[in-house]
Parts: C-alpha cells; sequence; structure tokens
C-alpha cells in the first residue's frame, strides 16, 4: 500500500505505472516471438522499438473506440512512415531532407489535434529508425512485418491489458465548475427572493469563492498539458470553446459578491436568475452523465430567452428621469439588469456548446461514418484548417518549435552518416530526447541527459556484465528495466529516465549481439553528439526563449482582441437606426482574434513546460491569458446583444452614437498601446480611472435622441447603455492586463 500510495503521489491516474507494465510485457514478448520464433534481428529490432513506440510512448484519451481508432491511425501512419524512410536512408543527403520534411509535418501537425500532439515521438520513432538504420529495400518487408506485430501487440493490450478508464481532462472539471457556477447563481437568487440577509450573503460569498476555485482548477486543467487537450472530434473541439465561456462568466460574476437591490425590475431578474441556474445545472449534468438525455434541453433554453426578454421589456418600459440629478439613482437601477443579461449570455452559450458536445457524442455510428455534424458546428476538415492556419505565423511558438525540431532532426541524421558512428539512430534520438524551447533549457537537457547516460552505461554495463553469455538472466532482466525506463521520468527525473533507458537498450543489444558495456561507450558518443547537435540549433533557430515568444503572443492577442471590440461596437452603432454606414458582422476580425489566442494558448503551455526559474509569477501570466478571453467573449456578447431585430427610428441618434463610440475609443486605443507595451516597444498606459462624466453624457443623449412616442426608453436606448457597461466592464479589466512579464 505504502508502494501504491507513492506510485499515485508521482504518477498521477497511474498513467504511467500503466505504460510501463503495458511496455513490460508487451516488449519482450514480440522481442522474444521475433529473435526466437522468427529468427530474424531485423524484424526483433522493429518489433522492440514499434513496441515502446505504440505503447510506451503514447496513452491516448478518449472512450475505448477513441483509443482504438487512434492506436489503429498510429499503426497505418508507421506503415507509411517505414517505406518512405527506408527508402531516404540510401542517400545521406536524401536521408537529411526527407527527415527535415517529415519531421516538420509530424511536429506542425500536432497543432492540429491533441491525438497528433501525444503521438508525436512514436510517430517520429517510426521515421528516425528506418532513416537511421542500413540495410534499404531489401529489408522493408522485415521492417514492415516487426512494426505490425508490435501494433497487433498494443491493441490487444491497451484492450485487455489494464485498460484505462474513459480519460477527457476537460469534460469533468468543467461540469464541476458549472455546477458550482449554478450553486453561486442559486444563492444569489435566494437573496433576490428574501431580500438582503447576513446569513444569505454570507453563502453567496462562500459559494462566489468555491465558484472561482472551481474556475481557477478548469483552467490549470486546460493548461496542464504541453498541448491543446482537444481532437478533431466534434465533443471535443466544441467542449474547449466552454472552457473560455465558463472562465468569462466567473469573471463576470467575481467582482459582486453581493446582489445589488434589484428595483422595480425584481420579478423578471428573479425569473432571469432561476432559469440560469436551472440551465447551468441541467448543462453540468448533460456533460457529467452519458444516461442523460437532450429530451427538453431546448425548452430550459427557450425558457431563459424568454425571461431575458421580458427582462428588457421591463427596463425598456421605465420611465426614463427627466431630472439630471437622479442619474445615479438610474444608473445604480440599470446595473443589475445588465449583470443579469450579461450573465445570461454567458450561461446560454456555455448551455448551448455543451449541448452540441453531447449531441456529437450521441451520434449514431452511421452519422459518425458519414460525417454529419450537429447543426452550427464546422466539420474536422475546416477545424484543422483553421487551426494549421492560425500557426503559419511568423510569431507562432508551435511553428518555431516544428522548424527548430525539424532542422535539428535533419542535422542530426546528417552528421551521424558523416561521423559514421556505429548506431545512427542514437544520436537523433538524443537530438529528439533533449531538444527543448531554447538553448538554455536544451542544455539543461543535454546535461542531464548525458549524466543519465553515463549512470545508465555503469549500472547496465556493471548488469551485462555481471551476468556474462547467460542471456537466459538477460531476459529476465529485460521486463524489469522496461518497467524502470517507464516510471522513472516521472517517479524520478528526465535522467533517471535517460539511464534506464539505457539500460534497457544495453540489455536489449546485449541479447542480439553481446558486445557488453562497448555498446554503453557507443552510446555516450550517439548522444553527444545529438546533444550538441540540439544545442546548436536551439541557439541558431530560437536564442530568446519562451518567455519572450509569450510576451508576443500577448501583445498579438490582446492587438487582435482590441480590433475585434472595435469592430463589434462598430457594429452595434450601425444597427442604431438607418443614417448609420452599414456594417458587416465582423467574422473575420473574430477569427483573427481567435487564431491569436491559440497561438498565446501554445505560447504559454510552452512557457509553464520549460525549465528553470520564472521571471514572474504564474499566477500574474495566467491572469494576463485570462484577461484574452475576457475581451474576445466580450466583444461576442455585444455583438450577440445588438443582433437581433431592428426597431424603428425614433429621432436623431447621431449625438447618443458619437458618446458610443468615443467611450469604445477610448478602451479600444488603452488594449492597443497595452498591446505595445506587452511587445515591449512602449511603456505601459496607467489604467483608465471610471470617466462619470462620460457616462452622464451617455444617459443624456440617450435621453434626448431614444425617447419613444409614449415616452419611454426604447430597446436601442437600453442596448447602448449595457454595450457601455460591457466596456466599462473591460475597463475594470485594465488592473490585471497592467503586469508587464519580465524580458528573459
Amino acid at each position: 500500500m505504502r508502494v501504491l500510495q507513492w506510485l499515485r503521489a508521482k504518477d498521477a491516474g497511474l498513467s504511467a505505472t500503466r505504460r510501463a507494465g503495458r511496455a513490460a510485457v508487451v516488449m519482450p514478448l514480440t522481442f522474444a516471438f521475433a529473435f526466437l520464433v522468427l529468427d530474424d534481428p531485423v524484424i526483433a529490432t522493429f518489433a522492440s522499438f514499434g513496441s515502446m513506440s505504440t505503447v510506451l510512448f503514447v496513452d491516448f484519451s478518449g472512450t475505448r473506440i477513441e483509443r482504438l481508432q487512434a492506436q489503429l491511425s498510429l499503426i497505418v501512419a508507421g506503415l507509411v512512415l517505414i517505406p518512405v524512410g527506408t527508402a531516404a536512408s540510401g542517400s545521406r543527403w536524401t536521408a537529411a531532407a526527407a527527415t527535415l520534411i517529415v519531421a516538420f509535418v509530424i511536429l506542425f501537425a500536432g497543432v492540429i489535434s491533441s491525438v497528433l500532439a501525444s503521438a508525436t515521438t512514436a510517430l517520429l520513432a517510426s521515421f528516425i529508425l528506418p532513416v537511421s538504420l542500413p540495410g534499404g529495400l531489401a529489408t522493408l518487408p522485415d521492417r514492415l512485418l516487426g512494426w505490425l506485430l508490435a501494433g497487433a501487440a498494443s491493441l490487444v493490450a491497451i484492450t485487455f491489458l489494464w485498460p484505462a478508464p474513459n480519460r477527457e481532462p476537460l469534460r469533468g472539471p468543467t461540469a464541476h465548475a458549472c455546477t458550482l457556477l449554478a450553486r453561486r447563481l442559486r444563492a444569489g437568487l435566494e437573496i433576490l427572493r428574501e431580500g438582503p440577509d447576513t446569513e444569505l450573503t454570507a453563502r453567496l460569498i462562500y459559494e462566489a469563492g468555491e465558484a472561482s476555485a472551481a474556475v481557477a482548477d478548469l483552467r490549470d486543467t486546460f493548461f496542464g498539458t504541453p498541448y491543446r487537450p482537444t481532437g478533431l472530434t466534434t465533443s471535443a473541439r466544441t467542449l474547449v470553446r466552454v472552457v473560455d465561456e465558463v472562465i468569462w462568466l466567473n469573471a463576470v460574476l467575481e467582482p459582486h459578491p453581493r446582489m445589488p437591490h434589484p428595483g422595480p425590475a425584481a420579478p423578471q431578474l428573479i425569473a432571469v436568475y432561476s432559469a440560469a441556474a436551472a440551465l447551468l445545472e441541467r448543462a453540468a449534468d448533460l456533460l457529467d452523465n452519458d444516461e442523460i438525455r437532450l429530451a427538453g434541453f431546448d425548452d430550459e433554453v427557450e425558457r431563459l430567452r424568454r425571461a431575458r426578454l421580458a427582462l428588457e421589456e421591463v427596463v425598456t418600459s421605465l420611465p426614463p428621469s427627466p431630472d439630471g440629478s437622479k442619474f445615479k439613482a438610474f444608473i445604480s437601477s440599470l446595473e443589475p439588469t445588465f449583470r443579469a443579461q450579461e450573465m445570461s449570455f454567458a450561461v446560454t452559450a456555455i448551455a448551448e456548446n455543451i449541448q452540441l458536445a453531447v449531441a456529437a457524442r450521441g451520434r449514431s455510428w452511421w452519422d459518425h461514418l458519414l460525417g454529419h455534424e450537429p447543426m452550427g458546428v464546422a466539420s474536422p476538415l475546416a477545424s484543422a484548417r483553421d487551426r494549421a492556419g492560425a500557426h503559419l505565423e511568423r510569431h507562432s511558438v508551435w511553428l518555431h518549435n516544428s522548424v527548430r525540431g525539424a532542422m535539428g532532426l535533419a542535422l542530426a541524421v546528417l552528421v551521424a552518416d558523416l561521423t559514421g558512428v556505429q548506431h545512427s539512430f542514437w544520436v537523433v534520438f538524443g537530438t529528439l530526447a533533449v531538444l527543448r524551447s531554447n538553448a538554455l533549457s536544451t542544455g539543461q537537457s543535454a546535461l542531464r541527459g548525458l549524466a543519465g547516460t553515463v549512470a545508465g552505461i555503469i549500472i547496465g554495463g556493471a548488469v551485462v556484465l555481471a551476468i556474462g553469455p547467460n542471456t537466459t538472466v538477460a531476459w529476465l532482466l529485460l521486463p524489469i528495466a522496461i518497467v524502470l525506463a517507464g516510471l522513472a521520468p516521472a517517479a524520478f527525473s528526465f535522467a533517471a529516465g535517460q539511464a534506464a533507458f539505457t539500460g534497457v537498450l544495453l540489455i536489449l543489444f546485449d541479447i542480439i549481439s553481446p558486445a557488453g558495456w562497448k555498446i554503453g561507450l557507443i552510446r555516450i558518443e550517439d548522444v553527444a553528439i545529438g546533444s550538441g547537435v540540439s544545442l546548436l540549433v536551439g541557439l541558431l533557430l530560437w536564442p530568446r526563449g519562451a518567455s519572450a515568444a509569450l510576451q508576443q503572443a500577448l501583445a498579438d492577442s490582446y492587438s487582435a482582441g482590441a480590433r475585434y471590440l472595435s469592430q463589434a461596437v462598430g457594429y452595434a452603432i450601425s444597427k442604431c437606426d438607418g443614417q448609420a454606414t452599414a456594417v458587416a458582422v465582423p467574422m473575420e476580425d473574430s477569427q483573427r482574434a481567435a487564431a491569436a489566442a491559440r497561438r498565446l494558448d501554445d505560447a504559454f503551455r510552452t512557457f509553464l513546460a520549460e525549465r528553470g526559474g520564472k521571471k514572474l509569477p504564474l499566477a500574474d501570466v495566467a491572469t494576463l491569458v485570462t484577461g484574452v478571453a475576457v475581451l474576445r467573449v466580450t466583444a461576442d456578447a455585444i455583438l450577440e446583444l445588438w443582433s437581433r431585430g431592428d426597431e424603428p427610428a425614433t429621432g436623431d441618434r447621431a449625438a447618443a452614437r458619437a458618446e458610443l463610440v468615443d467611450e469604445a475609443a477610448v478602451i479600444v486605443e488603452w488594449y492597443q498601446r497595452a498591446a505595445e507595451a506587452l511587445a515591449g516597444s512602449t511603456a505601459l498606459p496607467p489604467p483608465i480611472d471610471r470617466d462619470h462624466d462620460a457616462g452622464e453624457r451617455l444617459v443624456s443623449a440617450v435621453r434626448r435622441d431614444l425617447i419613444g412616442d409614449d415616452g419611454r426608453w426604447s430597446a436601442t436606448a437600453v442596448r447602448m447603455l449595457w454595450t457601455a457597461d460591457h466596456l466599462d466592464g473591460l475597463r475594470r479589466l485594465q488592473p490585471t492586463v497592467a503586469i508587464r512579464p519580465a524580458q528573459s
């Protein structure tokens, strides 16, 4: 029990333990069958390395069917890559050029899907081994047979050997965050119904803290992997959208731990909060339980929509005060309605995307096969194109890493051939193992890798010398060494993993061709060459590291988000009356903002994964990253607010439009200047203080321009005031953005 507790502490979910245990069974058996029964060293080599690639190097998430599909795809990809690598191995220059192209495609393709990203090492291994081993096309059938043996064994292993539970890293935390946010809404609803009360207020504050902690855990889970945790399946793609929306909903609610006095719209506010809490609870239950059906879900969404429209109708029926001295009282009466409108938009967006994710999971086998998507969801091909296109930009961290990794591996193949080392694939594996995001961390990994290799040679060499020609003992030690190789990186360190992997190779090659500790000395030479190559490439291509790239990605994201906000407000202004210039929905700006956010996502993950101390607290960086999502989703909310039916023009609305344009321009300019500061080119502007005069001017203009014939507020007037409240929310966000990352 103590060992199990220690493993669980070191290896969350026992995923590394599971991989190591499976590999310890599968790899020796496939190797033994190929080497002892088929009596073919080539088949044995590819069967053994194929087993490690398909069992030890990958651990797909999702349902059992999804994992089997991913595993089959990996096997098929290896059957394609092995012939390509074998054909290219005849010439050193062809081998290097092919490695450059294939490695770039494999590395860059990881941005499309977490399945591809998690299989990167296995895919690269299936190409590196044939391209760096001599033999030519004559050995191709044996190589493919060895890979097929490993692939077949891996399918049996993941199905029957300690099957992994369904792992969808975002699903549980998202459902939990939605549940606690719904409880927070319920606590606020009680205050609306019963009135202010010390006990009820304390409960609301408690529930608000619990919800914020759950959202923080969701954000940590989302950024807790080295790649974006989403595949190309419809449910995975839609669920990722929910993360930003949950973070935004919490950002909307968090600054208001107490409920304001509801005013004359109390019944309608109660209806909105009640419908929102019920819808959010239902959405969380849908996400958390596959057995719950979608029947009636549309009715819940419609109930919230009707409650929101009823609230707007009541607000527009309120008489505007002709007395300017009552301005503050009027604004206070509008605040609860705006907050309810903003909250209900966020809840609706969350619920609709969860509905899409659940509907996609519930499709029939035939619909899956034909690619029939739920309405409102893009096809996997379109999604893949958008994701790849977002990173075909010179500041993309993923593009940098892909180019650098491909060049490093190609150079390693060329150097290994030019130097004539005995086992050239170790040079390439050494490069792959130690390449990191910048020269400094690459050097640290190289030193750790070499230290681990030396330790592995000393220990493994001693073992090989001790067992001498007794291969029976070597066979018995092989599964033990594999378990250690699988567990060591998670339980101990990168260097320990290198040491254990070296021990596996020493035992493996001692069985194939007994040479004792000399194999270890050869590997020191080979890995040293590979480490030198990775250091050189890291220095030449990207010596700045992840911090500088993160700054640039933050700057790009805030700049794109500010432009999108500007265009969203421009669209809103164009909807005020027929005199304004017609403006199309800014879809291109929305897509650019989303693409910049994806690049920021990867830059942040690289920053988190980079070794060494961070000059800026991670909490501050995470706040900056969250600010990008809030900026973008606020623009979405403004578009949604103005996307409803047009209202007949009443009076001259030019003055009201001008006030809103001016207010938006100040906010947009601040975020653009902040983006320039994050890029390091200018000083960071101070946060903007609230301009009460500007708000009063807007209300006065709205009162003058947008009073209906019946003397009541028009719907357009209320939407303009609510748009101003959205902009004020972004003004309140500015102090958290005003944190400039330190230069790396």
